[in-house]
């Protein structure tokens, strides 16, 4: 259930769906017939679904997380089965309310919730311990981390990154003065090379980079006017580091970032600026470059009015642990990433659900409230003054309605102010865009997704309930496919 003690929808149940494949199976599985034993209480679901076998598979979820355990023999997280059973535990009909699970699945619930709370309590006393060696202090026979240590290390990479930088701005010199025309017919090769040189100066921001360059001159037309752009901004960030003393400190930070040098999940968990919200999902998107998936998860503070980003990785096939399903309201501590204006955060302490009032409280609105197309842009260009490598800041925006466009594009327009905001190019092609249309049927809508340079790329709306909208891949865009 939500925060409101309301069961699931159908589309943020399959909105945590490992891939499209997956989607499609577990609605097969999403009606009575299969199911015996299904039963819900508390924040567990469980259910024994028939399958080929003579035994039938046990199934069980726990919604924080959420997480899973099925006894079948699929590598998907979540498998059809545990799909099919949330499935029908949101359709309200075949699951009930029950005063408990049985033995089976309470003790795999109980063994979870238990790693959970020891992984809470022991969070803070070892997150210095954590940062300390991540930083790549040695620890003495005490235990106590060597800060000395740590110190020449956290120096010898500073160093390592300043001469990767240094050696990227001859890069980018040699290819001004040759001219970008030729950039096309050089081939991947040279900065693929570059990047790999990168990855020796320990600067993963920079390779990310380095790499995007490469794809640029085979992106379609207008590919030199971006390439300038990109190569101007990778000059910035350079000098910006080449320069951090004479930067302001919020800029320096960004840059650090930026480059690569960030901060660890321990140090964060560590410090004393968790900020405590009613935390709603606003949108969820996964993708993928052959090596490894990264699931993007936004939220926004229902009385911070602060949006958050969180990050989860998994190996190439393999769905990122972290899922939470749009709509869903979190009690929740999130710590932000030191940045000029921060967005990424870390997940800290979960609250579990208050318990259920005796006396109906009025259902909290389905749908966020948002802003008109000045504002958006207004607080896209807030964030740009902050971090100059920005490509868009997360918004809702309230009133729009998708307009399709032939060769100018689609528009998100909004009759209020007469004004309108072009559709990101990278969009193009995907059916979700005539799903937001159908959706509309010409009305106005809600809609979130991420305001940027090049327009806006839509990722949730809402009918009223949230539905998420994905590319026919079902992984979110990136810029010429590169970093998430």
């Amino acid at each position: 259930m939500n925060a409101q003690g309301e069961r699931w929808t159908a589309e943020q149940v399959l909105a945590l769906a490992p891939d499209a494949a997956s989607r499609t199976a577990g609605g097969k599985l999403a009606a009575p017939g299969p199911w015996s034993g299904a039963g819900a209480h508390g924040r567990g679901v469980w259910g024994l679904c028939a399958g080929s076998g003579s035994k039938p598979y046990q199934t069980v979820v726990d919604l924080d997380g959420p997480g899973y355990r099925c006894s079948c023999p699929s590598r998907k997280f979540p498998c059809k089965h545990a799909l099919g059973l949330l499935l029908l535990w949101a359709g309200g009909g075949g699951v009930p309310e029950v005063e408990g699970p049985p033995e089976w699945a309470g003790q795999w619930l109980s063994e979870r919730r238990e790693r959970a709370e020891r992984a809470a309590s022991t969070a803070v006393a070892g997150a210095a311990d954590g940062a300390a060696g991540a930083a790549g202090g040695r620890k003495e026979p005490g235990g106590v981390a060597d800060p000395e240590a740590a110190r020449r290390r956290a120096e010898r990479r500073t160093q390592r990154i300043a001469a990767g930088a240094t050696e990227l701005e001859q890069r980018l010199a040699d290819l001004l003065r040759e001219g970008l025309a030729g950039a096309d017919h050089a081939g991947y090769a040279s900065w693929d090379e570059t990047a790999a040189r990168m990855v020796d100066a320990q600067a993963p921001g920079l390779e990310a980079r380095v790499r995007e360059l490469g794809a640029i001159p085979s992106s379609g037309p207008g590919w030199p006017a971006r390439l300038l752009e990109e190569c101007a901004l990778l000059h910035l960030l350079n000098q910006g580091f080449l320069r951090l003393d004479r930067l302001p400190e919020a800029l320096a930070t960004t840059t650090r970032s930026r480059v690569g040098l960030t901060t660890t999940t321990a140090e964060l968990l560590s410090s004393d600026t968790a900020v405590r919200d009613r935390w709603l999902v606003l949108g969820q998107q996964d993708s993928a470059d052959g090596k490894l998936t990264t699931r993007r998860i936004w939220l926004r503070g229902q009385d911070t009015g602060r949006m958050a980003l969180l990050l989860s990785f998994g190996a190439a096939g393999h769905s990122p642990e972290l899922a939470l399903p749009v709509g869903i309201v979190l009690d929740a501590d999130l710590t932000y990433y030191p940045a000029g204006r921060p967005l990424r955060a870390a997940l800290g302490t979960r609250r579990p659900d208050p318990p259920p009032s005796p006396v109906p409280s009025p259902a909290a609105p389905p749908v966020p409230p948002g802003s008109d197309i000045g504002s958006a842009l207004a607080a896209y260009g807030d964030a740009l003054r902050e971090d100059p490598w920005l490509d868009a800041w997360p918004v809702v925006l309230a009133g729009v309605t998708p307009i399709p466009g032939g060769e100018e594009g689609w528009q998100l327009a909004d009759a209020r102010t007469g004004s309108a905001l072009p559709v990101d190019p990278r969009c193009m092609g995907r059916t979700d865009l005539w799903q937001l249309t159908a959706i509309s049927g010409g009305r106005p809508v809600t809609v979130f997704g991420e305001c940027g340079h090049r327009g806006f790329a839509p990722i949730t709306t809402w009918d009223p309930a949230p539905v998420p909208l994905q590319s026919p891949s079902g992984t979110g865009s990136t810029p010429y496919g590169g970093r998430p």
